[in-house]
């Protein structure tokens, strides 16, 4: 196309101005393929991301992760290699509008790719963290925006997008973050180990679980398994099952209209006042509350 960076980016804000219907989240009719769109700063507050590559073409948002910062704008893309708890804050506005572009990276796609591409990229850290910022290139850019103008065209969207989609899975694992995806897909690796225990965890969230059984499903010993889980994850296996109990907690309350003792027990709690305690020091609010709160935002 010729552009520059910063005129692909001008014509990625148009194009998904274009086409953002509501506040948040809004899908497109490529799976896996979301539009990001917020008018409202928001504070920093708990969120879940899955294994995704995020590009913002404006407004900017910080992921905190225990004492590591990883800010993404319209010159850095985020990348999510597994499905990762920490708390995020938003700059945005009426006059400047958050816009970006989220494609989920699924495993099929990966290993697909891996097995196609020539096995000469440098191996990369067996255990890398789960979530990293890094400088958006044109070749990443073009791709984006080639995405955004498919999705104009009902037809175009479902002949060209998965190819796209496929391209820009294909351009991380070339650049600084593929080492993560890399891993991820690779079974034997420790971060591919980890990311079956987390999906595990992700299907199964409601059942009882503790750390030995995560462990058997990682095939590694307990103190491996909880040295290579907070490589990637910056937290405790315990840690991470109550964050995700919580987070579904709460989609439930919001979503679905469950009362607080009704949630705390789909999600797998024996005790309520056990669950509320938790629940107020994650979000900050009792439960009522909070569900209140986000169904008031959506």
């Amino acid at each position: 196309m010729g552009f520059t960076i910063e005129a692909a980016r001008l014509h990625m804000v148009e194009l998904i101005e274009a086409q953002v219907r509501q506040e948040g989240i809004n899908a497109t009719v490529v799976p896996g393929v979301e539009l990001m769109h917020s008018t409202r700063p928001m504070k920093r507050t708990p969120v879940v991301y899955e294994p995704a590559i995020s590009v913002l073409v404006q407004g900017r948002k910080r992921c905190y992760l225990a004492d590591r910062v990883f800010t993404y704008d319209q010159s850095n893309y985020l990348v999510t290699s597994v499905p990762m708890p920490f708390e995020a804050e938003t700059e945005a506005s009426p006059e400047l509008p958050l816009y970006g572009v989220r494609v989920k990276v699924e495993l099929s796609c990966l290993a697909e790719l891996l097995l196609e591409m020539d096995d000469h990229l440098p191996e990369g850290p067996q255990t890398p963290c789960g979530i990293y910022a890094t400088p958006l290139d044109h070749a990443l850019s073009s791709a984006v925006v080639r995405l955004l103008d498919c999705l104009a065209s009902p037809v175009d969207a479902r002949i060209l997008g998965p190819q796209i989609v496929r391209e820009i899975v294909y351009r991380v694992l070339c650049g600084e973050q593929g080492a993560a995806l890399r891993a991820l897909a690779t079974r034997q690796s420790h971060c591919g180990r980890i990311g079956k225990v987390l999906r595990h965890v992700h299907a199964n969230y409601s059942s009882p679980l503790d750390v030995e059984s995560m462990a058997d499903e990682a095939s590694m010993s307990l103190s491996a398994f909880h040295h290579h889980f907070k490589a990637v994850t910056s937290c405790s296996p315990l840690q991470y099952l109550k964050t995700i109990r919580l987070h579904q907690a709460r989609l439930l309350m919001v979503h679905e209209g469950m009362g607080a003792s009704t949630a705390a027990q789909r999600v797998g709690y024996e005790s309520p006042s056990q669950f509320s305690r938790e629940f107020k020091r994650l979000f900050g609010a009792n439960p009522s509350t909070e569900a209140a709160r986000v169904r008031a935002a959506l």
